[in-house]
Parts: C-alpha cells; sequence; structure tokens
C-alpha cells in the first residue's frame, strides 16, 4: 500500500469500449496473470510486505515461522486494497496514456471481476492476520486499507499535498508487522520506525512529478507543478530527501539498532543519499537528472531495512 500511486497520463482523449473478444475469460493463462500482476501493483504490494517483515524481524529480534504468515497476511491485503484503487480509478484511467493498459481499462478484466478480486484478497489477508496473529493486527492493517482506498484514493483529486496525510498508507506496514510478532503498536521504537517510512514516501512519490507533472495536469489532476517552478520543487523535495536520513537516526535513539557498525552503516547510507540529492539542486532544468535520484531513495529504503534485518543478526 503505497502512498505516491497516482493515476497519470497524457491528456483526457477517451479510449474506444474492447469488445468482447478481449474479455479475461477467453485470455490465456499467462495474460491472465499478468493482468492479476498488474491489477493489485504486485510490486507495490511487495514492498509494503517486505516494510511489515521488517517490523516484525525488529520486534521478536528473530525471524521466525509466524513472519511467514504475517507476511501473507499483508501482501494479501495490500493487494487487495491496490486492486480495489484500480477499480475506483477505472474512469480515470480510461482517458490517460499511462494507466489505460491497466487490466479494467483495457478489457482485460470487467470491472464486477475486479471488484470481486480485490474483496476476496483483503478479506483473506485480513483473515490471516486476525486468525493467526491477533486482532491487533487485522485492525490496522484494516485502518491502512481504509486510509488507502477510503481518503487518500479521493484526497489526491482535489488536493495538491494529498500525499502527505497519504504518507500514512505507507507508515503503517511495519506497525502491522510489529504488532504480529506480538510488539505494542504504541511502543516509541515502531513509531520511530513508521515515521521513518512515512517522511520517505514524500519525496518518494514528489520525484515523480518531475517527469509526470504534466501528465497530471493534464487529466486535471491538482499538481505541485502547477504550483511551483520546477526549480522551487526540486528545493523542496531535496529538503524533505534530506530529512529522510535524519528520520533514520531516530532508529538507534529509540532503541531499534543496537550495533554500532550497523549505526554507522546508516549514517553512511544517509551520507550517499544526500549526496544523490543534491543532484536535484544541479539539474532542475533537466527531465535525466530526476531518474537516477528516484532510483537512489527506492534503494535508500532497501538498505535500510537490510541493515535493520542485519542487526538482529550481529
Amino acid at each position: 500500500m503505497k502512498a505516491g500511486d497516482l493515476p497519470a497520463g497524457g491528456g483526457l482523449s477517451a479510449v474506444p469500449a474492447p469488445g468482447p473478444d478481449s474479455r479475461s475469460l477467453v485470455a490465456p493463462v499467462p495474460g491472465r496473470l499478468s493482468a492479476l500482476a498488474e491489477l493489485t501493483k504486485i510490486r507495490i504490494a511487495a514492498l509494503s510486505t517486505l516494510s511489515a517483515a521488517t517490523g516484525y524481524v525488529v520486534s521478536r529480534r528473530a525471524a521466525d515461522p509466524g513472519i511467514l504468515t504475517s507476511c501473507l497476511g499483508v501482501l494479501l491485503l495490500a493487494m487487495g486494497a491496490c486492486a480495489l484503487n484500480e477499480f475506483q480509478d477505472r474512469e480515470l484511467d480510461r482517458r490517460m496514456a499511462r494507466t489505460r493498459h491497466r487490466p479494467i481499462p483495457a478489457g482485460a478484466m470487467e470491472p464486477g471481476t475486479a471488484l470481486a478480486v480485490a474483496l476476496l484478497l483483503a478479506a483473506g489477508g485480513l483473515g490471516i492476520l486476525w486468525g493467526l496473529h491477533g486482532p491487533g493486527a487485522a485492525l490496522i492493517g484494516l485502518l491502512a486499507a481504509a486510509w488507502y482506498n477510503g481518503v487518500y484514493t479521493y484526497l489526491k483529486r482535489v488536493w495538491a499535498f494529498a500525499v502527505v496525510p497519504g504518507a500514512l498508507i505507507g507508515a503503517l506496514p511495519p506497525v502491522i508487522g510489529w504488532t504480529a510478532a506480538g510488539g505494542d503498536p504504541l511502543d516509541p521504537r515502531v513509531l520511530a520506525l513508521a515515521f521513518f517510512f512515512f517522511i520517505w514516501q514524500v519525496p518518494h512519490f514528489w520525484l515523480l512529478l518531475f517527469r509526470h507533472g504534466s501528465e497530471y495536469e493534464a487529466a486535471g489532476l491538482p499538481c505541485l507543478t502547477g504550483l511551483f517552478s520546477r526549480r522551487q520543487l526540486a528545493g523542496l523535495t531535496f529538503i524533505w530527501m534530506l530529512a529522510t536520513p535524519a528520520s533514520s537516526l531516530l532508529l538507534p535513539i529509540y532503541g531499534l539498532v543496537r550495533s554500532p557498525w550497523i549505526g554507522m552503516g546508516l549514517a553512511a547510507c544517509g551520507a550517499w543519499l544526500a549526496w544523490q540529492a543534491a543532484g536535484l539542486l544541479w539539474g532542475a532544468a533537466r527531465n535525466e537528472a530526476f531518474p537516477p535520484v528516484f532510483r537512489s531513495i527506492n534503494l535508500y529504503a532497501l538498505l535500510v531495512m537490510a541493515l535493520l534485518f542485519a542487526d538482529t543478526l550481529v
């Protein structure tokens, strides 16, 4: 469940409705699997699952069999929420170049089928979390899905800064994992971890605006590129990128990192990200300057999670 998954496209031209021969019922199995992966935004769901696994491991200080069931629950719930989001955005997606290839607007799946898949996956994920890890983990998962599908999905259509409250969605999976492992969801340690993921998501999404902002505007969606110049947006994103490694310093302060070597690793990764972020200021006018920075912030999140996993082993 990721806050920055805002539909985008290159215009408002209508796409003809697909004929019956393109329906998923006659599609080959590989095509159906590809449509299902696209519908459920499997890569976004996998990242949410990985952050939940991080919360579980740092809570237990070990990886036991419970991590598999908790991750399965989060994965299914995240896939269901993403599929429901595509159902909700189907008409918007149909009008835009970047998203008209998605299963519903492309005719690879009927809206009713997509809705059924979304509800089934979400219910399965919640059932696993509730049945195997208690109501606490399930209710936090339900909150994340409700915030994504009930709040952020509609807020992004009316407010250019919607990603800031929407970042709560990505902050909750590690809390689910922590709670599934038996931890207190209000423990300051997991709140520090959630805060890190909250801060990280904002610049992660804003970096996409440098490539797709004009498409969002053409689609009639509020966008920061309509409020700020590219240089101003680069400066704003740069500040949030610096705040991301700064927030990671809370992890050793609150006791989530015990090894001094891991702490130094976090500091080194933070310094590297700050150096990468400087590229925003140097190349604010060049489109090619932003993909490397976007890759860097994604890699940085993976490195932080890897370091937290490693801290449980040393």
